[in-house]
């Protein structure tokens, strides 16, 4: 276990505790949870590996973590823990998943690898599944749309950002009829280059990033087989690389199959989630941030929701954004781990965000 820090990474002794480890803990994601682990009153961080980073400090690759006495250890010698967070790449934790369940009762995977329903999806979406026994037992990470099979869950799948962003803007739309299915769909995504990870390459570079709004995914995405999964409907979606580090913004247009209100589309969000912690409705209201904006979420766990008519009532346009980083990622594994362990669900994630800021 690791020893007492300077900085406070221990549990709060007035409720149960958990120990947690983290396996890839070099990269954004890894360092997204360790952020939020740390000020988690019910979690005690344990270990944090990396292979390359073996032996140095964890403040030594992320900077808010300076001054904590944690230090990154090889991923071979882990040892048991109550939570294990896999933020590690695609393909790493399906290969691994036996080991990990020998150390963890309740293992947390932030990539791809446990997301779809059925080994013919990876075939379709990925490059197959080498676990495929493990699809039936992993439940997605977004407690909005799956909280109840989340409670006592021992493998949670965290959903991908762009994903989430547009599950959050349609699900309320498919929830209270006012879509059935069949309709067309038509999805637009920008998101911030925190998406492509540490390494992201050359296309992540500042210098050709800077000033852009690229269009990366003009089809195919990945995230495409999420969306239909949960939302029972085809979409077409595209995606585009801009200017901004953190953030995920969808801008989905949708043809009800008859005429819609204002009304009915109120009625649709607020029964989804007016009593949901980290959703928020942003529709068309007064001041210069009148709809969802990655801008306005940077740094928490929040999701913001909005919509709006064109004048025939025929088209609705859904704008839903999030921090990629949080309620795309590292945010979301936290959340629903609360809920899997029976711990208060914002519990971790109570950061409001900051205004102003510069880019996301």
């Amino acid at each position: 276990m690791a020893a007492g820090t300077e900085t406070d990474l221990s549990a709060d002794d007035a409720g149960e505790t958990v120990t947690a480890s983290v396996i890839g803990g070099t990269g954004f994601t890894g360092g997204e949870l360790l952020r939020l682990l740390a000020g988690h009153p019910n979690v005690e961080i344990s270990e944090v590996t990396s292979r390359s980073k073996a032996g140095k400090s964890v403040g030594s690759v992320h900077p808010p973590l300076r001054g904590a006495d944690l230090r990154f250890t090889e991923p071979d010698d882990l040892e048991s823990i109550d939570v294990l967070f896999a933020a590690t790449p695609h393909g790493v934790s399906m290969g691994q998943i036996d080991e990990f369940f020998d150390v963890a009762d309740t293992v947390v995977d932030l990539s791809a690898d446990f997301r779809l329903e059925s080994e013919a999806q990876y075939d379709e979406w990925y490059d197959g599944h080498d676990a495929p026994a493990y699809l039936e037992q992993a439940e997605y990470a977004l407690p909005e749309i799956n909280r109840e099979n989340l409670e006592d869950a021992e493998l949670i799948a965290s959903g991908g950002c762009n994903a989430t962003a547009t599950i959050l803007g349609l699900y309320p739309l498919f929830e209270h009829g006012v879509l059935e299915g069949g309709e067309q769909v038509v999805v637009d995504v920008k998101v911030g280059s925190s998406e492509g990870g540490a390494g992201g390459g050359e296309a992540s570079s500042h210098p050709e990033r800077s000033g852009v709004v690229r269009p990366y995914a003009p089809t195919g995405h990945r995230h495409e087989a999420e969306i239909e999964q949960f939302l029972g409907t085809s979409v077409a979606f595209t995606c585009h690389a801009v200017d901004m580090v953190r953030g995920a913004s969808a801008t989905s247009h949708v043809f009800p199959s008859g005429p819609v209100s204002k009304g009915d589309c109120w009625k649709a969000y607020r029964g989804c989630y007016e009593d949901e912690p980290f959703v928020r409705m942003a529709a068309g209201g007064s001041g210069v941030y009148r709809y969802p904006e990655p801008k306005a979420v940077a740094g928490t766990n929040y999701a913001e929701v909005g919509f709006e008519l064109d004048r025939s009532n025929e088209r609705v346009v859904v704008f839903s954004a999030i921090d990629n980083m949080m309620k795309g990622s590292a945010g979301q594994a936290v959340h629903a781990t609360n809920v899997a362990l029976g711990f208060e669900e914002t519990a971790g994630l109570e950061c409001t965000g900051f205004h102003p800021v510069g880019a996301p």
